[in-house]
C-alpha cells in the first residue's frame, strides 16, 4: 500500500495514512475543519486544545459555609421612642374599627366552620384558644381593679398582657390581663377569657399547645 503524509487539523502534525485516495482526504480533511470550525468557540482550534485546560475527573472539595446575617431588629425602647404602636388622636373614633369587628366576625365564622345551634362549643372553645383577637368586642365581667369591671370595648391592639380597646366613647383604655375575666359573644355564644392563662402574644398562642382540664380557661 502507498503511504501519504497528511497534515492533521488538530496539531498541524504530519502523519503517515495508508492506502487513502487524495479526492477523500481532501473530503476528509474538509469536513473536520468545517465541524471543528461550528463546534469550538474560537477560530483558533489549535490553540483551544493545546492550552484549555479541561476537567477530566470531578474532586469532591470542601465547600465553604455561608455565614448569613440575620437583620437586626429593633428593641421594645426603640419601639417606644418611634411610637409604633400609638394611636393617632385623630384615629380614635370607634367607629373608624367598626370595619374591624365585623371582619374579624367573618374570621371566626370561617375558623369555626359557621356558628350554629349544631356547632360544639368545646370544638368552637378549642379554635377561639388559637384565634387572634383584634377585632373582637370584649367585656370585662371582673378584675382585680375595680374600675376595669364593665369596661367594653373592640380590641385594636393586644400585647402580651394586655388589651388595648377602644370604647363606645372614643377612648383607649389599657386593660392588663392578669386577674382579669373577659366574655367574649359571637353569633350567641358566649366564651370568657381567663387572663391569667391568656398571657402569650397573638403569635405565639397560634402555635401554643393547651392542656385543656375540665372547663376551657382560655
Amino acid at each position: 500500500m502507498d503511504e501519504t503524509l497528511v497534515h492533521t487539523p488538530i496539531t498541524g502534525d504530519l502523519v503517515k495514512v495508508l492506502g487513502v485516495e487524495p479526492k477523500t482526504r481532501y473530503k476528509a480533511e474538509t469536513f473536520t475543519q468545517a465541524f471543528l470550525k461550528n463546534n469550538t468557540p474560537t477560530h483558533d482550534t489549535k490553540s483551544v486544545l493545546s492550552h484549555k485546560a479541561v476537567i477530566l475527573e470531578y474532586s469532591k472539595g470542601k465547600k465553604k459555609k455561608l455565614t448569613r446575617t440575620k437583620p437586626k431588629g429593633i428593641n421594645a425602647h426603640q419601639k417606644k421612642e418611634l411610637k409604633i404602636f400609638h394611636v393617632k388622636s385623630e384615629h380614635q373614633r370607634y367607629e373608624l374599627f367598626s370595619p374591624l369587628h365585623e371582619l374579624w366576625k367573618q374570621y371566626i365564622f370561617d375558623l369555626c366552620n359557621g356558628l350554629n345551634s349544631k356547632s360544639s362549643p368545646d370544638s368552637v372553645q378549642k379554635k377561639l384558644l388559637k384565634a387572634d383577637f383584634h377585632g373582637a368586642i370584649i367585656i370585662v365581667i371582673q378584675s382585680k381593679c375595680p374600675s376595669y369591671v364593665g369596661a367594653s370595648g373592640i380590641i385594636i391592639q393586644e400585647f402580651k398582657h394586655v388589651f388595648k380597646i377602644i370604647t363606645k366613647q372614643d377612648r383607649i383604655k389599657v386593660i392588663p390581663k392578669r386577674n382579669s375575666i373577659f366574655k367574649v359573644e359571637i353569633n350567641g355564644f358566649i366564651s370568657c377569657i381567663y387572663g391569667n392563662k391568656f398571657e402569650h402574644r397573638a403569635s405565639e398562642r397560634s402555635a401554643k399547645k393547651f392542656k385543656i382540664s375540665g372547663t376551657i380557661d382560655l
